[in-house]
């Protein structure tokens, strides 16, 4: 599974939690520019894997690297300038309730010694509008709809300028014309910043608009491999009962 230019990869990851394996053996590599979508039913591992990948939680074996570095070892400092290249947008978009959506996006720039407060608002200014929300910028989360909230927390992730985005089903819980407007955006931010990004999903309309390549897990391990069109066409039966 070696590759030069993967910005994030893991090699034969296992995690159980007591006697329930969740994953079982999952290698992968995500490369620069691209984007992988995790497909698979609930409580297959995704979210798991996508923790293990973030270092919110711990393999039990295996190696996981960002930016061709292995943070299995690595101690908070180290973790922590690593985790400044990564964005993560988690499915409830997870905004400071109590903050505008301006506050909000300043939060990832606190501790930032080279930027300074002007900076700070034209590169807000412009997060927003990569994301078509420049006039939501002084309100409050619970003024926004769930889509907006999504919005607000992909430009949040966006702040850092990150070299790949983890999506944690980005269109839960969202109607089907916002849900297509959200992975529309996914694929725009793509175009526009050529991150990576790693989208864990059951949702086949978001991984047909978004995803360069696919992974299907099925219990805790990886089961198939390929583009949507090619996956979509499987011999497998359950492999094509997800998009059928």
């Amino acid at each position: 599974m070696e590759n030069a230019t993967a910005v994030a990869e893991v090699r034969h990851l296992k995690k159980s939690f007591g006697a329930k394996k969740v994953l079982k053996d999952i290698s992968l590599a995500i490369n620069k520019g691209e984007n992988l979508v995790i497909f698979g039913k609930s409580g297959s591992g995704k979210s798991v894997l996508i923790k293990c990948l973030v270092g919110l939680m711990e393999p039990d074996e295996g190696d996981v690297m960002l930016m061709g570095k292995d943070i299995s070892n690595m101690d908070y400092p180290e973790l922590n300038v690593i985790r400044k290249k990564v964005g993560f947008l988690f499915q409830s978009g997870a905004l400071y309730d109590s903050m505008t959506v301006r506050e909000n996006l300043e939060f990832p720039m606190r501790g930032q010694s080279d930027v300074n407060t002007k900076e700070t608002e034209a590169l807000i200014l412009e997060t927003l509008k990569s994301v078509g929300l420049e006039d939501a910028i002084d309100k409050l989360p619970s003024e926004l709809s769930g889509g907006m909230r999504k919005r607000v927390g992909l430009a949040r992730a966006l702040m850092l300028k990150p070299e790949i985005i983890f999506y944690d089903e980005p269109t839960t819980g969202l109607d089907p014309i916002t849900s297509k407007e959200i992975s529309k955006l996914i694929l725009d931010i793509q175009k526009k910043y050529n991150t990576a990004s790693i989208i864990i999903t059951h949702d086949v309309e978001c991984a047909r608009i978004t995803a360069n390549r696919m992974i299907i897990i099925k219990e805790g391990v990886a089961v198939a491999e390929g583009t949507f069109e090619e996956l979509s066409h499987s011999k497998d039966e359950w492999v094509c009962s997800f998009f059928h």
